[in-house]
C-alpha cells in the first residue's frame, strides 16, 4: 500500500511540482497551502509523512510543527527558504526529521522522503530487547519503545539513534557514525543536528533529561547507551 505524504506549501507551482515528483515515485499525495487545513488533514487522513513549509500565510509553520508533534510522531520534513544553521537547528528542535532549504532538487526531496520512511518502515528486525532490568524495552518488529512501563512515541530519527546506540550498549558512537547509521549520508552541520535529536529523545525517555542515564554524553566522543542489556 502506497505511503501517504501531506505537502504543505503556499506557493502553488512549487506545491504542484513536489506533488508531481512524489506521485511519480509511487506516493499518495495530499496537498494544501494552508497551515490550518494541514492540521485538519493530518488529523483526518493520518499521513505517513508531512512535507512542511515554514512560511505559511495563515498559521506559522513552526506552530503547525508543534501541533503535529504534540499529536504524535508523524515524520516531518521541513521545507523553507531559511538557510542559516541556526534556522535548521531551530527546526530540528521542533521535532523535524529533516530540513530542506529552497531552492532544492525535487529528486533530492523524494530521496529524503524515502529515507525517512525507510527508517520508520518495517523493521529489519532482531526482536525484543530489554535494558537496565526492564527500564528500557525496544521492540524492533513493532517499532515500539517502552520506558519504565510507559510507551515513548519516537520520531523515525529518534528511533534510529536509540536503536543504533542499543546495538552495543556502552559503546561510544560518534555523531558522524550516528548520522550515517540513521540517514545513510553525511551533510553539513551533522554534529549539531544529532545533538538536537538527542535532546528531543531525552525529553521522551529520561526521568531527568538534565541528568541522562539512558543516552549518555561522552565528552569528546559522542553518545552511548548507559544501560546494560538484560540477560
Amino acid at each position: 500500500m502506497a505511503a501517504t505524504v501531506l505537502v504543505v506549501e503556499d506557493e502553488q507551482k512549487l506545491r504542484e511540482l513536489v506533488r508531481s515528483y512524489l506521485e511519480r515515485a509511487g506516493f499518495t499525495v495530499l496537498s494544501t497551502g494552508s497551515g490550518a487545513e494541514a492540521l485538519t488533514l493530518a488529523g483526518s487522513a493520518a499521513p505517513d509523512l508531512v512535507v512542511l513549509d515554514l512560511g505559511l500565510p495563515d498559521v506559522a509553520g513552526e506552530t503547525v510543527a508543534r501541533e503535529l508533534r504534540a499529536a504524535g510522531a508523524t515524520p516531518i520534513l521541513m521545507l523553507t527558504a531559511r538557510v542559516t544553521e541556526e534556522d535548521r537547528i531551530a527546526g530540528l528542535q521542533l521535532g523535524a526529521d529533516d530540513y530542506v532549504t529552497k531552492p532544492f532538487s525535487p529528486r533530492e526531496l523524494v530521496l529524503r522522503v524515502q529515507a525517512i520512511l525507510r527508517r520508520g518502515g518495517p523493521a529489519e528486525a532482531q526482536g525484543v530487547a530489554s535494558y537496565g532490568a526492564g527500564v528500557l524495552v525496544i521492540d524492533e518488529p513493532q517499532r515500539q519503545v517502552t520506558v519504565r512501563g510507559g510507551r515513548a512515541d519516537l520520531t523515525p530519527t529518534e528511533w534510529g539513534i536509540l536503536v543504533a546506540l542499543a546495538t552495543v550498549p556502552g559503546r561510544v558512537y560518534s555523531r558522524l557514525e550516528l548520522i550515517n547509521r540513521v540517514r545513510g549520508y553525511e551533510f553539513e552541520g551533522y554534529q549539531r543536528t544529532v545533538d538536537s535529536h538527542v535532546k528531543n529523545l531525552r525529553r521522551k525517555i529520561e526521568a531527568d533529561p538534565s541528568n541522562p542515564q539512558i543516552v549518555q554524553t561522552v565528552l569528546g566522543g559522542g553518545y552511548r547507551l548507559g544501560l546494560a542489556r538484560d540477560g
